[in-house]
C-alpha cells in the first residue's frame, strides 16, 4: 500500500517541520513486512519514535527554500481475519456464541484491578468526543438490558450506517462530534466519533482507528491506481475473552481483511496522518492519493 501526499505553495517555504503517522505497526492481526518513507526535498533532520499509543511516528524538518513537498509512505503487510464468535440469525437478529451481556463488560471496565490502564482510559472523554445522555439514549436502542455485546455493537453499527447520510460537504476535519450527530450526516471520521461517543456514554471502552480500506472493482473491470482511501473506524473492548473488536459504521460491518489499521487513539486528533508547521508558503494546494493492492497482484505485474 502507498500513501502519497503532495503540497505545492504559491510562495517559497523557508522551514517546515512535520510528523507523519502513515506507517503501520505489527500487532494483533497485522504483520508488517516492510515499511518506508520517501520525502522530497530531502529533509535536513529525521527522527522516528513510537507515541504514547504505540503508533509509529516519523518526524522530519526541511530547512531550505522549497515550493513543493512530496511525501510517500509505502508498506507491505499481512492482515489476518478477525476471529468473531459464531453467529446465527433468529427472527432477523444476530446471536453470537459466548456473547456476554454488555453490562458485564462495563463492570469489568470500572476498575484497574481487572483491566490494564490502556483499556480503562478509553472509557473517558477526549478532546473531540464527550460522553452525554444524548449519545447514551441513542445507543440504548441497541444496547437493551442483558443483550450480548457483539449483537448490540453490530446493531448500533448498522443503525448509524442507516440513520446517517454519507456527505462530504456538510462536515470537515474539525467538525465537532455533537454537530455531525445533530446533522445526521458526515464522513467516516464523523461516524467513528459518533459511535465511540455512544459506547463511552454507556461506560464501554472504545478507541479510534485510522487506516486504509481496500476497494474491490466491479467484475470485469481493472482496479484504479490511487482509488483506495484513507479510512476511519473504531474498536470496542468486548471483554477479557475477546479483547478489542473493530467495527465500521460507514460500511455497517465488523472490520475484515480489507481494513488495514495504521494508528489507534482516543479520536482523530491523536492519529492525523500528517501534521506540522511551515514558515512561508503563501497559498497551499494539497493532493493526496492512496493505493492498496494485493501482493499477489504486485508479484504478477512484476513478472516474478
Amino acid at each position: 500500500m502507498t500513501h502519497r501526499t503532495h503540497y505545492t505553495y504559491s510562495e517559497a517555504v523557508a522551514i517546515c517541520q512535520n510528523q507523519l503517522r502513515m506507517q503501520p505497526r505489527s500487532s494483533g492481526r497485522v504483520v508488517v513486512h516492510t515499511s518506508s518513507v520517501s520525502i522530497y526535498p530531502k529533509p535536513d533532520n529525521t527522527f522516528e519514535h513510537k507515541d504514547y499509543f504505540g503508533n509509529q511516528v516519523y518526524s522530519f524538518a526541511i530547512e531550505s527554500l522549497h515550493r513543493e513537498l512530496k511525501v510517500t509512505a509505502s508498506s507491505n503487510v499481512s492482515v489476518e481475519p478477525i476471529a468473531l464468535p459464531l453467529a446465527t440469525k433468529q427472527n432477523g437478529e444476530s446471536f453470537f456464541e459466548g456473547d456476554m451481556p454488555w453490562e458485564t463488560v462495563v463492570e469489568q471496565s470500572r476498575t484497574a484491578l481487572t483491566l490494564p490502564l490502556r483499556v480503562l482510559e478509553y472509557r473517558f472523554n477526549s478532546p473531540r468526543i464527550t460522553a452525554s445522555d444524548v449519545f447514551a439514549s441513542y445507543a440504548k436502542k441497541s444496547f437493551t438490558p442483558g443483550r450480548g455485546l457483539f449483537a448490540a455493537t453490530e446493531d448500533l453499527t448498522r443503525r448509524i450506517h442507516d440513520d446517517f447520510e454519507y456527505n462530504t460537504v456538510l462536515t470537515d476535519v474539525n467538525t465537532p462530534t455533537e454537530k455531525s450527530f445533530g446533522l445526521r450526516a458526515g464522513v467516516c471520521q464523523d461516524f467513528a466519533h459518533i459511535q465511540i461517543a455512544c459506547l463511552r456514554s454507556l461506560g464501554l471502552p472504545s478507541r479510534y482507528v485510522s487506516g486504509y480500506l481496500r476497494t474491490i472493482p466491479p467484475a470485469g473491470t481493472e482496479r484504479m491506481v490511487g482509488a483506495d482511501e484513507s479510512h476511519a473506524w473504531l474498536s470496542v473492548y468486548a471483554g477479557k475473552g475477546h479483547g478489542w473488536v473493530a467495527c465500521d459504521p460507514t460500511n455497517a460491518c465488523f472490520a475484515g481483511t480489507q481494513h488495514i489499521p495504521i494508528c489507534i487513539g482516543r479520536d482523530y486528533g491523536d492519529v492525523s496522518p500528517m501534521r506540522g508547521v511551515v514558515l512561508g508558503g503563501g497559498t497551499t494546494s494539497l493532493r493526496v492519493n492512496v493505493d492498496v493492492e494485493p501482493i499477489d497482484a504486485v508479484v504478477a505485474a512484476s513478472g516474478a
